[in-house]
């Protein structure tokens, strides 16, 4: 058996636990927020959420397994673990930290590090690319609600 096969999803999964614990810390901050009316409920988030895990971690795999492992490589997996620590961070930064505005800035480099792997990505595997695909739309998506979050609570 391939190690990649347990590393990579240990990688999602701690990234995963992570984040949640930061976003649990924050809770109660986060429900004293005015939210914008489109902000889905908490269970479709983390629905959503443990979906792009499971698809970012399957991308990693396929990566993994498929490209060679020169310099463009090992520069999309050090991209693959810069994204996962902005991913913690942003639940830091937002729920632990109970900050508006760094959030948005951090998530926007998230979205571009997510964008850069879609890119990168795409000449050795269109299906791992494309496995990223909602990771941005989603990302995007939380860019604006944080956006509006903060708009409304200054």
């Amino acid at each position: 058996m391939k190690l990649n096969y347990i590393i990579i999803p240990l990688i999602v999964l701690a990234t995963s636990l992570l984040g949640s614990l930061f976003t649990n810390k924050g809770m109660e901050w986060y429900n004293t927020l005015k939210l914008p009316s489109i902000t889905p409920p908490g269970s479709v988030i983390g629905a959503v959420w443990t979906v792009i895990f499971i698809l970012s971690a399957i991308s990693a795999i396929i990566v993994w397994n498929k490209a060679k492992h020169d310099n463009i490589f090992w520069i999309i997996i050090a991209i693959f673990i810069v994204n996962a620590l902005l991913n913690a961070l942003w639940s830091y930064l937002f729920f632990y930290q109970g900050l508006l505005l760094a959030p948005i800035i951090e998530m926007i480099v998230l979205n571009l590090t997510t964008l850069a792997l879609i890119i990168l990505i795409w000449p050795i595997s269109k299906l791992a690319s494309a496995l990223l695909i909602p990771y941005f739309i989603w990302v995007s998506f939380a860019t604006y609600l944080a956006t509006t979050i903060w708009q409304i609570n200054k």
